[in-house]
């Protein structure tokens, strides 16, 4: 399988969020971002934009974004994974933490998207609160595209009490 890596490295994130939007769309409304969703912790309601917490509050994490011509593995490794259906707004995509410094830019084709959003690490991220540039990273996220019709989002796995605690409240 042919898969491209979009972006690999640390994200700087404030209130432990990742912004994903695309075309002029602004960025996530923090609660209609997963109003209707199973999972909490990759919101997808909103059309052209995703947003996606970490365990981590504010500092560095490590984020892999990668675009495959077909469904990937699903890797047994990571502890927890969340799938959502995603139709960009426009071609040019730009993802960055809450506080709008932009991270990581990239292009996808217009057309629908099934996303897997895995994690690792949530619950320490959530207990160092802080990691400050040079500090070792805690957690990490794989985010992956792939083309696929619109489907309801799906929990696939939940370890971490961090996700447990986000698909609890946005149920």
């Amino acid at each position: 399988m042919d898969t491209e890596v979009l972006f690999e490295g640390k994200m700087n994130l404030t209130f432990g969020q990742i912004h994903l939007m695309s075309g002029d769309t602004d960025r996530p409304d923090f609660d209609d971002s997963r109003r209707g969703q199973a999972n909490g912790i990759c919101g997808a309601a909103e059309p052209g934009r995703l947003l996606l917490a970490t365990g981590l509050h504010t500092g560095y994490v490590l984020l892999r974004i990668e675009h495959s011509g077909q469904e990937p593995a699903v890797d047994d490794a990571w502890e927890d994974i969340v799938e959502v259906s995603f139709l960009p707004a426009a071609p040019d995509v730009l993802v960055h933490g809450l506080d709008g410094s932009a991270s990581a830019e990239f292009r996808l084709p217009i057309r629908s998207y099934r996303v897997r959003y895995s994690a690792i690490g949530m619950d320490e991220g959530n207990r160092v609160n802080v990691v400050g540039d040079g500090e070792p990273v805690v957690d990490r996220y794989l985010l992956q595209f792939w083309p696929a019709g619109a489907a309801a989002d799906a929990v696939r796995k939940q370890t971490s009490t961090v996700a447990k605690q986000w698909h609890q409240d946005w149920r």
